[in-house]
């Protein structure tokens, strides 16, 4: 059974930095598209960043070139660093995973119904 465990979350002030990781279990990295959505109040859940099993990366205009995403095989980690935060980065940010039918495998092409594996989410909090 896949598990997603997020971690890292936490409050700061907008011009601040970071680091969120996810923890998976039951499936090794090896054909996967993963990636990072993020849902405010009343708001839908958006992909942010997304990384396929070749380390191709696509990011939401909104954060490029703030946000790094990157993954781990070896330690079944994905993790986003975050620069530059703003109050408009307020939201729960949840871990996404699929193993199957991997591609396509990015922002504009992969909706969040299109992935099989969810964590539970963490809060990220950003202050004026």
């Amino acid at each position: 059974q896949v598990q997603l465990v997020e971690s890292g979350g936490g409050s700061v002030q907008a011009g601040g930095s970071l680091r969120l990781s996810c923890s998976a279990s039951g499936h090794t990295f090896t054909d996967y598209c993963m990636g990072w959505f993020r849902q405010g109040p009343g708001s839908e859940r958006e992909g942010v960043a997304i990384i396929d099993h070749n380390g191709r990366t696509t990011y939401a205009d909104s954060v490029k070139g703030r946000f790094t995403v990157s993954a781990d095989s070896a330690k079944n980690t994905l993790s986003l660093h975050m620069d530059s935060l703003k109050p408009e980065d307020t939201a729960k940010y949840y871990c996404a995973a699929e193993f199957e039918n991997t591609s396509p495998c990015s922002v504009r092409s992969r909706a969040a119904r299109y992935f099989s594996y969810w964590g539970k989410g963490t809060q990220v909090t950003i202050s004026s």
